[in-house]
């Protein structure tokens, strides 16, 4: 498990990580979150077992911008009107994974339904937006805790969340300490805009 502060040389290597199938855990708006290549089925089993989460739970999707994500997910006028409003920022949009997508991503790291969706996510913060953009494919984003482990604000709750953990991130862009800051808001479009998370 690497811990590297922001600079190219860390996104060099963030890039290469994320290219070779690994885990990256990076700032957000929120808190720290995990990426990896959602195109890589295999690295989002890594990511599945390294935060121990059931494979009924997707992550969401990380894109760098609005367009981006319209590739990849089934649009309609109240996201458009949400995204207008909110993103880049903390807000979570469940729409319906687009057949025609650029590529196969996997919300999961197995198929669960033959309508599948998706979380779409634009962030606000510098490096989660730079991942997403250098890195040119969606990749994951979700918190950088063992499931049902409280959300971390640094580098060193995660360290110590997975320092005995089998399987740990490969590498944590150290970006100091965030502020505590209460998870995105997540509306899920596919049900007429039901708001599961505020």
């Amino acid at each position: 498990m690497l811990i590297l502060p922001p600079s190219d040389a860390t996104f060099i290597e963030a890039l290469s990580i994320l290219r070779s199938g690994g885990v990256v855990a990076h700032a957000t708006e929120t808190c720290y979150g995990f990426a990896c290549d959602l195109a890589n089925e295999s690295a989002v089993r890594k990511l599945f077992a390294c935060k121990k989460r059931s494979e009924d739970q997707p992550v969401s999707a990380l894109f760098e911008s609005v367009k981006e994500a319209k590739r990849y997910a089934i649009w309609n006028e109240q996201a458009d009107v949400l995204a207008t409003e909110s993103l880049p920022g903390p807000l979570t949009l469940i729409l319906p994974l687009r057949p025609d997508a650029p590529k196969k991503i996997f919300p999961t790291p197995t198929v669960q339904s033959p309508v599948p969706t998706l979380g779409v996510r634009v962030s606000s913060h510098p490096i989660a937006n730079r991942l997403a953009q250098s890195f040119g494919s969606p990749i994951s984003t979700t918190s950088a805790n063992i499931h049902g482990k409280s959300n971390p604000y640094s580098a060193e709750e995660i360290r110590s969340q997975f320092l005995n953990e089998a399987t740990q991130p490969d590498l944590i862009i150290d970006s100091g300490v965030l502020p505590p800051t209460p998870p995105s808001k997540v509306v899920d479009l596919t049900r007429g805009g039901e708001i599961l998370r505020i």
